[in-house]
């Protein structure tokens, strides 16, 4: 199906929500698959596991922060949804896959 200028999606009212939408729910998407990758990644290494979650979560505030601002200032939202899922996918199955190695 291809989108045009005439979808109801691209209307302008919808942009603040789709906006709105990216950075909440693709910022915590992300966020969740940092802290995923992180915690396997740092224990993987040999740091205890509860260490590790409270660093991963620490940065991850941070995390959520910055891509919750980006989201908003950047100017195209589709690589917001790019970024913010892509990369929430992608983290998430590389700490999937650390964690099968690791049982």
């Amino acid at each position: 199906m291809r989108i045009t200028g005439h979808h109801p999606l691209w209307h302008p009212l919808w942009h603040p929500v789709l906006r709105i939408a990216a950075a909440v729910l693709g910022g915590y998407a992300f966020t969740w698959g940092f802290i995923a990758f992180g915690m396997a990644s740092l224990f993987a290494l040999g740091m205890p596991f509860h260490d590790a979650e409270h660093l991963t979560a620490i940065i991850g505030v941070a995390v959520y922060l910055a891509l919750l601002l980006w989201a908003f200032a950047a100017r195209s939202l589709v690589r917001v949804w790019i970024v913010a899922a892509g990369g929430a996918g992608l983290m998430a199955g590389a700490a999937s896959l650390i964690q099968n190695h690791l049982t």
